[in-house]
């Protein structure tokens, strides 16, 4: 009985294994949606060999100079984002001009991302991982970031 061993496997990754890094975007000048979904698949892992689809194997991901992205045509004041609070007539509409007067660029960023990712518990902890600030400043130089040109991901 000869055996038959295998000289590849596939590799599952898991929470032990992963190796996660902190990247920095520089958001200005940058269409939003498209920004927004290198920045989901950078949050998911999809750039890494060792995807996983049920682990958390992406990096975290800080946004720079957030307020200065771009939308074109007049989707600042035509696009609707509804939000609905619980309560009878409690549906709520923004635009992302709205948004990014309430909240910064912080809020706008997040509800972008936030539809690009999965719509489970792993979802929500990737969505943890986001950083978004509206100047060029961060608080996160301890932790070494690299920049990276969002251009050229795929």
């Amino acid at each position: 009985m000869a055996v038959n061993t295998l000289s590849y496997k596939t590799i599952s990754a898991n929470a032990a294994t992963v190796n996660k890094e902190w990247v920095v975007v520089d958001a200005n000048g940058q269409h939003l949606g498209r920004i927004g979904s290198k920045v989901a698949k950078l949050l998911r892992g999809k750039y890494k060999p060792n995807f996983t689809p049920h682990v958390d194997c992406g990096d975290n991901v800080i946004i720079i100079n957030a307020s200065k992205v771009v939308l074109t045509g007049n989707k600042w004041n035509d696009r609707i984002y509804l939000s609905y609070t619980g309560y009878p007539g409690g549906q709520r509409e923004n635009t992302p001009a709205t948004l990014l007067e309430k909240g910064g660029g912080d809020r706008l960023f997040r509800k972008v991302v936030k539809g690009m990712l999965p719509k489970n518990r792993l979802g929500a902890a990737l969505l943890t991982n986001l950083y978004v600030y509206d100047g060029a400043e961060h608080k996160h130089e301890a932790q070494q970031p690299k920049s990276i040109d969002i251009n050229s991901l795929k």
